[in-house]
Parts: C-alpha cells; structure tokens; sequence
C-alpha cells in the first residue's frame, strides 16, 4: 500500500486540507484500474467509512498478493474534511457543492479548485466509483447508478453488465441533466472512464450491514473485472432499470410526517404510506396514498416536510 496526498489545499487560519490516497497494486507501471472515492460533502459519513473499510480489506487482500499483476485499486476515504470537522453538507465558507464543480478551476473558487486537483489526480482511471449521497435526507435501498453518455472513448462490458457486477438488488441507468455535467461522475465517463454512483441506506450515521453491503459490492466489482484475485459470494440479482421508471410520491402540503411503511416495503395501489400532521394544531391535513403496486425504493427521513417535497420513490412490480 502507498498512502499519498492527492491534492492539498492551503489554509490561512489551519492546517493544510490534503486529500489522501490509498494505492494497492504492484508492478513497475501498474495500470490505474480503479479508483475509489468517499465523502465530498461533509455529511457522507457512511461513504467515508465504507472507503475506510475497503481500505482495511485491502490491505489484507494485498497482503495475501490478491490484486492482480499490473494492476491497482486507489481509494480516497475523504475530500471535504472542513466540512466534515463541522458536520456541515457543503464547503464551510460558501455553501458551494464539490461535486457540482467538475473538471474544476485551478485559477477559481475554492471548490473549484479542489475538484480541479483532485480531478487531475484521478482522471485516468478505467474504472472510477463514487460513493454518494442523495439531494434530499432519507434512506434508499442499495444500489449502483451509472449515466448513459455516449461516447467513443468509454468500451468495454454493457451498462446493465457492469451494473450487475456489484452484485446488488438494482442497478440504475440515469439519463443526464444539464446539472449532472458538473458532476464527478459525469466527467469522469467524460474523460473515457466507466464511472458509478453506489448508494447505500445512510449517509449521516453509519449502518454496519449496509456499510458492508457496499464494501462488498465494490469488490465483487473488483473480481468481475479482473482487478482481484480474490473468492466472494455473488451476492444479488441485478434488477436494472431505467432511473424514470421509478415513481415519485410527493407531498401536497407542509407539516410533521407520520410515516406508515419503511424502505424495502411492499406496497399495493391505495395503501396509506403516511400522513401530514398539521405542525401547529395537530390534526391530519393530507394522507398519502400509493399510486402504484411496487417496493418502496427511497424514503425520506425528516420528520418535518415541506410542500411538494419527494418524500418516497417506489419501484413498480413487473420492471
């Protein structure tokens, strides 16, 4: 294992931000085969001790002379420690995203110039894998997503093969937005890597069986590439769909949810997913009802709600 700083970034008022990468594989000009990437908000503490947990099996497996010849796996646990340090989501001083700032700036802001290095450092990877979190709070049912870009440069397996390479319930195949082009994702499929975003249940707080859920994703990814030599159950069958197949449930009105079903629940046409309690006077102002037959995919985790948020997304039966 060699442990390098990736990018550093100057402080005037604190230590240097340095971005710290774990590189296991030998060999005199191994191929950069995959790279690994955790929090880059400062709430991702989920993602960030999966990252920790790979870096922990790795070593082990590299021990043992399980990464293949000429072959090598880097991950990066963490790129926002400022944030983190005060378990805020975004850059501590403007409230900008880092993964809303790729390819990056090396003469601009300061988020723009911490995705600029540390895209620099890990752009020419054939495999990239992000560890992400969702826009809104809630929990989701684990999963892999990759966007659908068409370019020449990106080869290899199909999208729905590398997606059941994980070896998880679903696979999600995203049709970009314009903001998805600032993305690390997106730029790395850009630049001709094969990128993934791998969500798992939390984000804030650390589940042990879905922290190695997704640990073991990764290095089933790793032995279905040829990255590590290394025995792993095969874990699930890959569901792949299309991610505008999943229906949204939303909210007509504010106030404090009383959820009635969790993630992973089945659910029928008309079955009551949760109320909206008025938040002043207490009585039920909305009952949300499910408009499909299918598995509750996300549910969002807050008790307070706001007006046409998405509070559930459930997969239909029969995808």
């Amino acid at each position: 294992m060699v442990k390098s700083v990736i990018y550093s970034i100057k402080s005037p008022y604190r230590q240097s931000m340095d971005i710290v990468g774990y590189t296991f594989g030998d060999g005199e000009n191994p191929e950069k085969s995959c790279c690994i990437i955790g929090a880059l908000r400062g709430t991702e503490i989920q993602q960030m001790a999966i990252c920790a947990q790979l870096v922990d099996a790795l070593k082990r497996l590299e021990t043992k002379g399980c990464i293949a010849k000429n072959k090598s796996v880097t991950v990066i646990p963490c790129a926002n420690y400022y944030s983190m340090n005060i378990g805020k989501r975004l850059w501590t001083m403007d409230n900008t995203d880092i993964n809303r700032m790729f390819p990056g700036y090396d003469s601009g802001e300061t988020t723009q110039r911490i995705a600029d290095g540390l895209f620099k450092g890990i752009k020419d990877y054939v495999y990239g894998i992000q560890m992400t979190s969702f826009y809104l709070e809630g929990e989701f049912l684990p999963h892999a997503k990759i966007m659908e870009i068409e370019d020449p440069k990106v080869t290899g397996k199909g999208i729905g093969e590398n997606l059941a390479d994980f070896g998880l319930p679903y696979g999600l195949i995203r049709k970009p937005r314009p903001y998805d082009t600032a993305t690390l994702n997106y730029n790395w499929q850009i630049w001709g890597c094969r990128a993934f975003s791998l969500f798992t249940t939390y984000t804030e707080r650390i589940g042990a069986k879905s922290a190695q859920t997704a640990a073991n994703a990764v290095l089933r990814f790793l032995i279905a590439n040829g990255i590590l030599n290394h025995s792993l159950h095969k874990g699930s069958h890959t569901r792949v769909l299309n991610e505008d197949e999943i229906r949204h449930v939303h909210t007509r009105g504010a106030g404090i949810i009383k959820k009635r079903v969790s993630v992973g629940d089945e659910v029928g046409e008309g079955d009551l997913l949760c109320e909206i309690m008025h938040p002043l006077e207490g009585n039920i102002i909305d009952r949300i009802i499910s408009p499909i037959d299918g598995t509750v995919f996300f549910s969002y985790d807050k008790q307070l709600v706001m007006e046409r948020t998405d509070i559930f997304k459930i997969i239909p039966f029969g995808l």
